[in-house]
């Protein structure tokens, strides 16, 4: 039985779903079972497609839309805690050998959902499941509970530029 560890992608970099999206990818190929919840995202991203190509996958959006330049509602906090709560479950479960919760640590910062609440989630997974989560502000609790850390440091983006997102490199 191989033990199943932590992982957080944070920072204020790109490309932390990409790289938990990459882990989903090698663990597809290796007949692995990947669920991956988005928190906070409703909509539908290319990578969403990889449902398309691979049977052992599934992909949910534990989210009402982005918030960056709006305040989070109530509404919100409620879905995300919902969220937390059926990811709780499936990390438990032994179903799926990954799980990916992407964009939680938003979750956090935003105060939809508290740490606490996270780190009982995480204690209760299966001892196999493989965890990433993903997101700016990862909180150092998190960071301390976590079996691997990478944050993803922006040096220069060409967004300051004026380039919007691309197609099929950054959406």
């Amino acid at each position: 039985m191989e033990k199943g560890y932590i992982h957080v992608y944070t920072g204020n970099g790109k490309g932390k779903t990409t790289a938990s999206f990459g882990l989903a990818l090698r663990a597809l190929c290796s007949g692995k079972s990947v669920y991956i919840g988005q928190f906070v995202k409703s909509m539908k991203y290319n990578e969403t497609k990889i449902t398309e190509k691979f049977n052992n996958i599934q992909i949910e959006q534990l989210g009402i839309g982005c918030f960056i330049n709006k305040p989070p509602t109530k509404e919100d906090a409620i879905i995300a805690k919902k969220g937390l709560e059926k990811c709780e479950k499936i990390m438990s479960s032994g179903e799926y050998d990954m799980v990916i919760l992407d964009e939680l640590t938003i979750a956090i910062y935003y105060s939809l959902i508290n740490i606490e609440e996270v780190i009982e989630a995480l204690s209760k997974r299966n001892s196999k499941c493989e965890v990433i989560i993903t997101g700016r502000y990862a909180p150092q609790e998190l960071i301390d509970y976590a079996d691997l850390v990478t944050e993803m440091k922006e040096i220069k983006h060409y967004y300051k530029q004026g380039v919007l997102s691309r197609n099929g490199i950054d959406k």
